[in-house]
């Protein structure tokens, strides 16, 4: 369980940077003019050159993959739901890292999902310890 949650932690952090930067690189090249094929063309090559962009994705590619990993090791009931704990170091990442304001009505929702997150996870170590043979069955199966 240690190990999914240290795999789980990094790849939030991964997530949660990875979207300030995808943020900042799509403020960057900003928004086209008028919208045809010609300036839509040239906000793509815009946004393939630039480096907040193409980090962003390879952080976002990265938390996919310890996604991956989550999914394949955990029930996917815990795994998802836990994985909403991205919302908190999204929305530090997004003042520290961008100088964001973050209201205190935000501040609150996001406790919320902590708190969501934190039942998801005890029913996780219950459901474990549930499964866990007594001794008396251990023996029991062994003849």
């Amino acid at each position: 369980m240690a190990k999914l949650l240290i795999v789980l932690f990094v790849g939030l952090i991964l997530e949660a940077v990875g979207v300030v930067y995808l943020g900042k690189g799509l403020k960057e090249i900003g928004e086209p003019p008028q919208v045809n094929a010609g300036e839509i063309a040239r906000l793509l090559g815009r946004g393939a050159t630039n480096k907040h962009i193409l980090l962003g994705i390879a952080l976002e590619a990265a938390y996919f993959g310890c996604l991956l990993y989550l999914m394949s090791q955990a029930d996917i009931s815990f795994v998802w739901p836990v994985s909403a704990l991205g919302f908190v170091l999204t929305a530090l990442s997004a003042h520290f890292l961008l100088g964001e304001y973050v209201s205190p009505l935000r501040w609150f929702g996001v406790s919320l999902i902590v708190a969501g997150a934190g039942v998801i996870t005890y029913t996780e170590t219950v459901k474990t310890e549930s499964r866990s043979p007594t001794i008396s069955q251990s023996k029991l199966e062994s003849r």
